[in-house]
């Protein structure tokens, strides 16, 4: 076992659970695709708080237990992972968790539509998708998110289940939970106000399209 990317997959999960987008109990995994390999490294714990270095177990990306320790209830879901790993050459991380704003729109089989900014700026334009219902791991549900999961696109709704989110980096994944569940948050409590309204396409665009002008000329001096 790498003990680096034990290292990192530990630093990923305490980052998670860090920024608030996650359930009371902590459920969640993540893992992270090893450079050049074909395996990752994933979170065998049931929750990603305080989740102990010697549960970090070493999978292929056939689903295959390489090394480490993997509870059928964490297994279950290792197809989730390596699905993305597998149709996405540009991912790096996938993370899992029921953060529960988003989720709430997940039991609800609601998408989470644009109506912050952020969510344009970070590669949801259209908000986020729900992928249907299928029991934990199984063929269905690795087909349902396949199904709606387009490209760019970092994240999905499980459908009566939670959130799937994946990216090049950890830092970008862990970025992108935390927006998910902010848009769902303000959808939720906007409901009281007339419900939340999105954001005009040609605004959206305008939005990333501002980022990337900031990004491009770096630190600002004063």
């Amino acid at each position: 076992m790498d003990t680096d990317l034990v290292d990192q997959v530990i630093d990923v999960a305490r980052r998670i659970v860090a920024s608030g987008a996650i359930s009371a109990n902590g459920h969640g995994n993540v893992s992270l695709r090893v450079p050049g390999g074909d395996e990752m490294y994933f979170t065998g714990g049931a929750s990603l708080r305080d989740h102990p270095a010697d549960l970090v177990a070493r999978v292929g990306l056939d689903g295959t237990l390489r090394e480490g320790q993997l509870p059928p209830i964490q297994g279950a879901v290792v197809a989730m992972h390596t699905a993305l790993y597998a149709d996405r050459a540009d991912v790096g991380c996938v993370m899992h968790t029921h953060s529960p704003y988003a989720t709430a729109y997940a039991v609800a089989n609601r998408p989470i539509g644009c109506w912050i900014e952020a969510l344009a700026m970070f590669g949801l334009p259209d908000g986020v998708p729900v992928a249907g219902y299928g029991p934990r791991g199984s063929d269905r549900a690795v087909a349902n998110i396949r199904a709606a999961v387009r490209p760019g696109v970092p994240a999905v709704l499980l459908a009566n289940h939670g959130v799937l989110v994946f990216h090049r980096t950890p830092e970008l994944a862990v970025l992108v939970g935390g927006v998910v569940e902010e848009a769902a948050q303000a959808g939720i409590n906007a409901g009281g106000l007339g419900g939340p309204v999105e954001i005009p396409a040609d605004m959206r665009a305008a939005a990333l399209q501002r980022a990337m002008i900031f990004e491009q000329k770096g630190t600002v001096s004063t």
